[in-house]
């Protein structure tokens, strides 16, 4: 088969302050058609870079980029007119309805009269808008705001799709909605390019393109990147014991490249096949006799994690995160320090929240999931005092916020879902915003901030603006300004959305180390790997709290002789699935 991309020896650089800076480094390989190819690789990879060069909105410095059979630089309107392009973030204006953000691409594509009738009607169906179609664009949810932007890219029907992480931000049934889109346009003819966050997605492709420091780490099928590890994965039970405590010391092991909580079991990745002595190393280290170690079968993410590990070995390493040894236990658990009642907030006639119940106790990490728009971030805004609930009562620490909200704000740190920090301000100006903004002063300031760039890589990107800064680093930047007046209680809004799976374990091994120290947790979001490391979870549902527990009692409530072992993100779609079938039998 014709390659639907071919790029040869291609280089692009960007000048930022007087430095040059290479985004993609003498890349070669190409992508095939009627198939979907996954584009991965950790935040500053370059992969958003090489879709605006597939596209011919950048021209390479050096080397050579066909598409269709077309050359990028001197043949790039044809290009654009023949591919759609999604890109990262929400690029619709959110002033406008669904059907007018169509007819706005319909006139910049020229797709007039009849056709534009007859492919409004054919997109409407297909991406399940059709009741939404005089809805703003601003007032959708995540998953439908990501499906008027693929219908927007689909106007005139392209032969080649670029998709750029079009699946962040979107809860599990609306990323299997898109995926399910997808694959439909394949079977159709179209050859599709999906750069994604999601491992688990990349494994699903037929082709993965894994970038890092934009150079070519591996191209080919998911499965043989997969299989290579086999006999290096490992999973055992935590019942009874700290597993925070245990994956503390698995990661300064020697054997061990990656070690997560998953529920109640850890999951391990060691850096080769181990021998009787290294298990028995490993099993006296969690206090488990070897054969309660056993093997696994490797994912995606198991290989990409081994083959980033292996590549920053050969350079300098970057700062760990740091995780103090485990509290006694006596200082994580205790009275809930987080007591929910009844609470309900509306607005106007449409309640958001309805009447919902939960605690969470001292040194818990609580994780609240729900669709996009169930009320999640409505319930973080009312617990931080950021806006006052219509009914109900909200304690935080003991103090009602209804009545002293500035009091318990001064005692909590928040991370919004979207970026919120000051993107015209730099980091350092940022950090000594909040800094004064907690009350820090004098030596304690200037101490907190120097500790803050240190533990958190920032002293690099001092001068920088926070807007112009790689998205992993700007989460790090925004978690930096929400801890550094030691609240008792952390809440954190989708704080890994969009970033590496590197990120992500960086940011769960801080929090994680926090809750170790006591410090109580609240957090949503839609990574169901990353939802096992809760103590519990909370299922939202269109303002309700449907389910409580822990993520292996979700688990095992959804089990049958089917599907002995579910996944969490298969709990939580059965879950929804049952409560609409409930209100529409």
């Amino acid at each position: 088969m014709t390659p639907v991309v071919e790029f040869h020896d291609v280089v692009k650089r960007f000048v930022s302050k007087g430095r040059s800076v290479t985004a993609i480094d003498h890349l070669s390989g190409r992508i095939m058609p009627r198939r979907i190819t996954g584009l991965v690789g950790p935040d500053g990879a370059g992969k958003t870079t090489l879709m605006r060069l597939i596209t011919g909105l950048l021209k390479p410095d050096e080397g050579q980029i066909r598409v269709l059979g077309m050359d990028s630089v001197e043949q790039a309107q044809g290009i654009q007119a023949t591919v759609g392009y999604m890109p990262q973030h929400f690029g619709l204006y959110e002033d406008l309805s669904v059907a007018e953000n169509f007819a706005l691409y319909a006139d910049l594509q020229g797709v007039t009269g009849g056709a534009r009738r007859t492919r409004f009607e054919q997109l409407m169906a297909f991406t399940a808008l059709g009741p939404f179609r005089d809805r703003l664009a601003g007032r959708l949810s995540g998953g439908m705001k990501q499906k008027l932007g693929l219908a927007c890219a689909l106007v005139r029907r392209p032969r080649f799709l670029l998709l750029d992480e079009a699946s962040v931000g979107v809860d599990p049934l609306a990323r299997r909605e898109l995926w399910s889109i997808a694959e439909s346009l394949v079977a159709e003819g179209m050859s599709v390019l999906w750069s994604t966050a999601y491992l688990d997605e990349a494994e699903r492709c037929e082709d993965v393109i894994l970038l890092s420091n934009g150079q070519l780490l591996q191209f080919g099928p998911p499965g043989p990147m997969s299989e290579r590890l086999e006999g290096r994965t490992f999973s055992f039970p935590t019942e009874g014991v700290d597993k925070r405590s245990i994956v503390w010391r698995l990661r300064r092991h020697p054997y061990v490249v990656d070690a997560i909580i998953k529920g109640s079991s850890v999951r391990l990745l060691l850096a080769a096949r181990p021998d009787e002595r290294q298990l028995g190393e490993l099993a006296s280290d969690t206090g488990h006799a070897a054969a309660a170690i056993a093997p696994t079968r490797p994912s995606f993410e198991d290989a990409f994690i081994a083959l980033l590990t292996e590549r920053q070995k050969k350079a300098p390493p970057e700062r760990p995160a740091p995780e103090p040894p485990p509290a006694p236990p006596d200082t994580r658990r205790g009275e809930p320090v987080i007591r929910v009642e009844r609470l309900s907030r509306s607005f106007n006639s449409f309640r958001a929240v309805d009447g919902i119940d939960f605690e969470v106790t001292k040194g818990e990490i609580f994780g609240l999931l729900g669709p996009n728009g169930a009320g999640k971030s409505t319930t973080f805004k009312m617990l931080c005092g950021l806006l006052p609930p219509s009914a109900g009562k909200a304690l935080v620490l003991g103090i009602d916020l209804r009545r002293a909200a500035a009091a318990a704000r001064a005692r909590i740190g928040y991370m919004a879902q979207k970026f919120s920090l000051y993107a015209n301000m730099s980091v350092l100006q940022n950090l000594t915003f909040f800094a004064r903004a907690y009350g820090l002063s004098g030596h304690d300031r200037k101490t907190m901030m120097a500790r803050m760039m240190e533990e958190f890589g920032l002293r690099d990107f001092a001068e920088a603006a926070s807007g112009d800064l790689p998205l992993g680093y700007k989460q790090r930047l925004a978690l930096a300004c929400a801890i550094m007046h030691h609240p008792g209680i952390l809440f954190l809004d989708e704080p890994t959305s969009g970033v590496d799976p590197l990120v992500r374990r960086e940011f769960w091994s801080r929090i994680t180390a926090m809750a170790t120290s006591g410090v109580t947790v609240l957090v949503t979001t839609h990574f169901m790997e990353e939802a096992e490391y809760c103590d519990r979870i909370g299922i939202i549902y269109r303002g309700k709290l449907i389910a409580v527990g822990s993520p292996d009692r979700l688990k095992s409530d959804h089990r049958t002789p089917e599907r002995p072992a579910p996944t969490l993100e298969e709990a939580f779609i059965d879950l929804i699935e049952q409560n609409d079938a409930a209100d529409h039998p």
